[in-house]
Formats: C-alpha cells, sequence, structure tokens
C-alpha cells in the first residue's frame, strides 16, 4: 500500500513562522528561494523538543548527546549501510564540518575541485579554508548531469588536492551512481586527495534512483573519504544546528578526531535532541510522507511548467525539493530572479549564484502544498505573457 503524501501547513500558519523564508520578502510573495520546507514537524521531534522546554533542558550540549547511534541505525535501516558509531562525530551544520575538515587535509593554497553548478557555499567554503576553487563542471548528457571523472582527473593530476562533492547534487538534484562514485575514488586514491561529500540531501532520494553513500562503495572510497550530512534538510531543522561527519577508515577517524574541540561544542542541544528523534524509527513514516510528497510535486512542477511556461527547461530532480530550471528563453537577463520576484511576486534562488552555468537559470523550492506551487508557476507564467511576444511562449519544448 502506497503512503498518503504529507499535507503542507496552511499558508496563514507558514506565514506566522519568523525563518528566512517567511521574513525576507512582503507577504505578497510566495516564497521559493530557500531550502525550507512548509510541513510540520516530524511528531517525535516536536515532542522531544516540548519535554527539553517543558523541564527548561536549555544548557549544553552534552559529551555523548546519542547523534552517533541515531545516525547509525538511520543509514542501517535507509540504505544498508553499516556505519560504526565510533566514526560519527558532530558539529553545528554541514557547511562547518565541511570548512573544519577542507582546514585539516589541504594546505592554504591548495586546489579544491567543485562541480557547478553546486551550492553557492560550496565557493565560499573553500575559501573560508584558505584554498582555491577549481571548477570542473558537471557535464550535461542530454538526459541529466554526471561527474566529468575526466576532468577531475585531470584537476587532480596538476595538483588539487580534494573533491567537495555535492552527493546528492545542489542544484540539479543528481544523485550519483555507485558507479561513479567508485570511480572517483579510485581517481582520488591514484593522486593521493581527499574526498569530501556533502550528503544532506541523501534522505530524500526517489525510489527511482536510491541514494548512495559515498563512503559505502569502496575500500577506496573509506581510505579517501569524510562524509558530512544532516537531518536538516529532509526534516527542516537548520535553525537547530547539528550535523554529523562520518568516516570510514583509521587514518580520516583520527584527523577528525584532531579537530579542534569547539567544532563538536558547536552543535546546538536543541540540534542534537531533533537529530536523535529524526534518526529514530519513529520518525520513518513522516519521512516517507514526505518523500510521497516530493514525489506528486516534482511530476505537477513538470506539468505546470508545460502549460505555463512551455520554453522553460526542467528535468525532474532525482533527490530533493530543489528544481533547477532555465529560463533563459524568456530573455529575463542573466540573473532572472530579480525579474521574477519584481514581476509575479515569486521569490526563487539566483542561478548565478550557482556558478556561471547558472546564468539564465532559477532554482525553485517545491517542498509546499500543491496550491501554493500551482499558485507560484501561474504568477510566472502570466509574467512571461505580458513580457514576450505571444509566438515565443506558445512553443511546447519535449519533456526532459
Amino acid at each position: 500500500m502506497s503512503t498518503p503524501p504529507l499535507d503542507a501547513l496552511p499558508l496563514e500558519t507558514l506565514r506566522r513562522r519568523s525563518s528566512t523564508k517567511w521574513r525576507s520578502y512582503p507577504h505578497d510573495v510566495i516564497p521559493m528561494f530557500v531550502a525550507e520546507t512548509d510541513f510540520a514537524l516530524a511528531a517525535p521531534i516536536t515532542t522531544a523538543l516540548h519535554d527539553a522546554v517543558e523541564i527548561g533542558d536549555t544548557g549544553y550540549t552534552p559529551p555523548q548527546p546519542g547523534v552517533a547511534g541515531a545516525f547509525a541505525g538511520f543509514a542501517r535501516r535507509r540504505w544498508g549501510w553499516v556505519v560504526e558509531p565510533e566514526r560519527v562525530r558532530w558539529t553545528g551544520d554541514v557547511m562547518m564540518g565541511v570548512v573544519e575538515l577542507l582546514r585539516a587535509t589541504v594546505e592554504p593554497g591548495d586546489r579544491v575541485v567543485v562541480n557547478p553548478p553546486v551550492y553557492p557555499p560550496f565557493f565560499d567554503t573553500v575559501a573560508e579554508a584558505g584554498a582555491v576553487v577549481e571548477e570542473v563542471p558537471l557535464r550535461d548528457t542530454g538526459a541529466g548531469w554526471e561527474l566529468d571523472l575526466a576532468g577531475i582527473e585531470a584537476a587532480l593530476a596538476t595538483g588539487a588536492r580534494a573533491v567537495l562533492l555535492c552527493n546528492p547534487h545542489n542544484p540539479t538534484g543528481t544523485v550519483h551512481s555507485r558507479k561513479t562514485l567508485r570511480e572517483l575514488a579510485r581517481i582520488a586514491a591514484r593522486h593521493g586527495a581527499v574526498v569530501i561529500s556533502d550528503e544532506i540531501h541523501g534522505p530524500l532520494a526517489s525510489a527511482d534512483a536510491p541514494f548512495t553513500p559515498f563512503l559505502s562503495v569502496s575500500a577506496e572510497a573509506e581510505a579517501v573519504g569524510y562524509a558530512v550530512t544532516s537531518a536538516s534538510k529532509a526534516y527542516n531543522l537548520a535553525g537547530l544546528k547539528c550535523a554529523v561527519m562520518v568516516t570510514a577508515s583509521d587514518a580520516t577517524t583520527a584527523t577528525v578526531r584532531s579537530l579542534p574541540w569547539e567544532v563538536e561544542w558547536r552543535t546546538g542541544l536543541f540540534g542534537a535532541l531533533s537529530s536523535v528523534a529524526a534518526f529514530s524509527t519513529e520518525s520513518d513514516a513522516w519521512l516517507d510522507a514526505l518523500l510521497a510528497r516530493l514525489e506528486v510535486n516534482r511530476r505537477l512542477l513538470a506539468e505546470l511548467l508545460a502549460d505555463h511556461l512551455p520554453r522553460a527547461r526542467y528535468r525532474m530532480p532525482q533527490a530533493g525539493f530543489l528544481a533547477w530550471i532555465d529560463v533563459s528563453d524568456y530573455g529575463w537577463g542573466d540573473d532572472p530572479a530579480d525579474r521574477i520576484r519584481e514581476g509575479a511576486g515569486v521569490a526563487l534562488h539566483h542561478g548565478p549564484f550557482f556558478g556561471t552555468q547558472g546564468i539564465g537559470h532559477v532554482r525553485l523550492n517545491f517542498g509546499c502544498g500543491p496550491d501554493v506551487l500551482r499558485d507560484a508557476v501561474e504568477r510566472i507564467g502570466a509574467f512571461a505573457r505580458a513580457t514576450a511576444p505571444l509566438a515565443q511562449v506558445s512553443e511546447r519544448p519535449t519533456r526532459q
């Protein structure tokens, strides 16, 4: 029996939220730019936080908050990945973990490979660690995107020391295959490089593209790899501050244990409490319902774009609730998000922030109710019709 899709909270309730999504723009703008979702928390998370507030449990995060064991159980249940809890450490968020791992594994001035279009903080994090970004863009195969393994090998062969991997990939929603990840590990091992894999969207992979943790693919991946992930994207917990750094070899585990003590102490107590609840079996049904909603929404978005923005190019993501959409044919400039917000009252993320490959693109968050998604695309469609000749927008491109 299929799981019913999770329902979003009413718009009037959502507008009472004080987070970035709901306080960045006036109430007449539909916010679909930042990666926050519009659903009530999973009941076990609500219970854990309510119980903590009720007894004033708002102090420092304890030395053993239970996050390691909870994540190991989640990884085994959801992905068949056997994680040793003693190889799991925690920190405030995924990018904190990434920058500290970069500081520990590369030297100032070293080059770090990223694969644009990619999550904008990747560029900033590499710079914060004192390293230099080396771009090896994703390859567009015509049916999807994939890592340019030959390009990555060329970068490592000429001295790049690390690969900062987005797995699954943000913004394209690409789930890298086991074969691809195994070859990436082989390449990194051959050149003495490390792979730091941001796997925050892993819990949100669709049924037709199962997520593969990087560290699970081979002994070489275990030797060269670090995974950094969190419950925050799937369970909407970004403000509570908790992520995990996972290793699978003695050498990489020693590197993580050598990090300054404050890296771990940046974890918020509410972040730890909510992560333990999120990773528990009691929250599995909620996650399944969320995945059912995202499956409905990613297909609904394809239909809405075909009807209202027929010249837009969109591939349904294999993971997550973020859509990467090319609207360059509408003539809204290199960074169309501003024009769309001003003309349609819909706030989308800026494509060029993800690299030059994002020129003419926007990123849309469909982690919402179908009515909100429908309203947003209809508004943008009306704006398109008002700003371009009908002949330009009447063609229906082939859906991908």
